[in-house]
């Protein structure tokens, strides 16, 4: 008999001092994710109904957001993408007509919230990337009002990110320059990074396990690491010590960390999984594979599922840019060394493997050269996109999985949202 292990079915019940999310959009990156390692202690988060936050073609209301907001427990912190309530969204962050008047005025509920409940905020905002960025000047008043908020103690912690930084992209000067103008004010709490997706994640860890641990990163291709990166306008390895830091991971040496991140980059696939396999017997690993952006190596993989390694990881994070999976990977392993349910963790890694392995890795193409972009939002193309992922199922990480629900959210391959079920 099937056991109900619903992957998301905890999202919205109300439980005694829970936090409460608001997330970057609907997508289940942005939201699901999050939401699930906010939950790895056995809490319950309260978190806005995907109906609520902005997608692709919509932005979301920002009146109905503080409407959801006000009606929750406040019994826990807050933890908050701004660009959400200022704009509707990322993708609205980018080209929103709004004046910086308007887009304060929609983010003011978070400062009455902070005032009335006394509870922390810890939150993000992004610098828009480019060409799509129409009124960056706005965006940077904005963010700069931010620090201001950060300044009268607003927030707990506020951290700064810019998305998709690709070669041309003002961000990163802009990033230094509100790095710089918040360490001369003092403004600890903040910090200035690439990211974007994944930062809600990384947010949800140094909120719900703020104890310092340490890490060790191990690059698959050390000399390749400290090469700058499609996105972030950083070395990798920079980019991973951002990413640790705002996870609340100090960077330590080899034999001195509660945790190895491995990071796959490039090289010898067959001999990164053996070297993983290595390290899991000294202790706990999480595997950020960033070789290629938004596609797993499927060798790796392979090796690893066939040395029953994939199960033994503490986080795997493959589905994004460098960045995401860098982040996403942190943060779970954060909370996976927090004392976390034993049931839910072995669900969260199951959806991370099913979703950047079997689906970003192998399903996606197949589901591409089946059913063509336009025909996906659509009943038969939704049939297909099931059909397709139940061949890749029973999936066994420590319980064996199988695929319940698949769907295309955003009416799109890039992403799919789907429900796994523990027998």
């Amino acid at each position: 008999m099937l056991r109900p292990v619903l992957l998301v079915s905890f999202l919205f019940a109300a439980q005694a001092g829970a936090q409460t999310l608001l997330p970057l959009d609907s997508r289940p990156a942005t939201r699901v994710l999050p939401a699930l390692i906010a939950g790895l202690g056995g809490g319950t988060p309260h978190v806005p109904p995907a109906a609520l936050l902005g997608n692709a073609a919509q932005e979301a209301n920002p009146a109905l957001l503080a409407a959801w907001l006000n009606t929750q427990p406040a019994d826990g912190p807050l933890i908050a993408a701004l660009d959400a309530l200022a704009y509707g969204g990322l993708v609205q962050s980018r080209r929103s007509p709004l004046t910086t008047a308007q887009a304060l005025a929609r983010l003011e509920p978070l400062r009455e919230w902070r005032a009335r409940t006394g509870q922390p905020i810890y939150a993000f905002i992004t610098l828009p990337r480019e060409p799509d960025a129409t009124a960056r000047a706005r965006n940077l008043a904005v963010v700069r009002a931010m620090l201001d908020w950060a300044g009268t103690g607003v927030f707990a912690g506020l951290d700064i990110t810019w998305d998709d930084a690709l070669p041309g992209s003002p961000a990163p000067a802009e990033g230094a320059a509100l790095a710089q103008e918040a360490a001369d004010r003092g403004l600890t709490s903040v910090r200035v990074y690439p990211g974007a997706d994944e930062v809600l994640s990384m947010l949800v860890a140094r909120a719900l396990a703020p104890q310092e641990k340490t890490v060790h990163v191990e690059y698959s291709d050390p000399l390749a690491a400290q090469q700058v990166i499609k996105y972030e306008g950083i070395p990798l390895t920079r980019s991973a010590a951002n990413h640790a830091a705002g996870s609340g991971f100090a960077v330590t040496e080899e034999g001195k960390a509660d945790l190895t991140l491995y990071v796959f980059n490039g090289g010898d696939a067959r001999q990164a999984a053996l070297r993983v396999s290595a390290l899991l017997r000294r202790g706990p690993v999480a595997l950020a594979d960033v070789e290629k952006v938004n596609l797993g190596n499927s060798r790796l993989w392979a090796d690893l599922t066939t040395l029953r390694q994939h199960a033994n990881l503490r986080a795997l994070a493959a589905w994004g840019t460098p960045g995401n999976n860098l982040g996403a990977a942190l943060a779970h392993a954060k909370l996976s060394l927090n004392g976390p349910d034993p049931t839910r963790q072995d669900a969260l890694l199951a959806r991370e493997y099913a979703n950047d392995v079997i689906y970003s890795t192998e399903l996606r193409a197949q589901l591409r050269g089946a059913v063509p972009e336009r025909e996906l939002d659509t009943p038969q193309g939704q049939a297909e996109l099931l059909r397709l992922a139940q061949t890749y199922f029973p999936l066994r990480i420590g319980n064996e999985y199988l695929l319940n629900t698949a769907s295309s959210p955003w009416g799109r391959s890039f992403e799919w949202n789907f429900n796994l079920q523990a027998r």
